[in-house]
């Protein structure tokens, strides 16, 4: 169980990691979004783990890299400057 905690952190880190390269001018501080890819592996291994039991590691990574993602890409900016329309248009 510790390892498999530990490998969800280093996931999180990992795919942190990878935002921060790839979308370095969308993304706040660097150390934000690594403490939140962490985070989200954590808890996403937690909730996968809870809800499939004990035996299924695999699966449970899968689910701390995808709450992990997910949460990496409520920190992401918009791309460019907002276009507002007025209601008439």
């Amino acid at each position: 169980m510790i390892l498999e905690a530990l490998g969800s952190a280093v996931l999180g880190l990992i795919l942190a990691w990878a935002a921060a390269q790839r979308l370095a001018h969308r993304l706040p501080a660097r150390p934000l979004v690594y403490c939140t890819g962490i985070a989200g592996a954590l808890f996403g291994d937690f909730v996968t783990r809870t809800a499939l039991g004990p035996g299924t590691a695999l699966l449970s990574l899968l689910g701390a890299a995808v709450i992990s993602v997910a949460s990496l890409s409520l920190l992401l900016r918009p791309a460019g400057r907002l276009r507002r329309r007025s209601a008439t248009a």
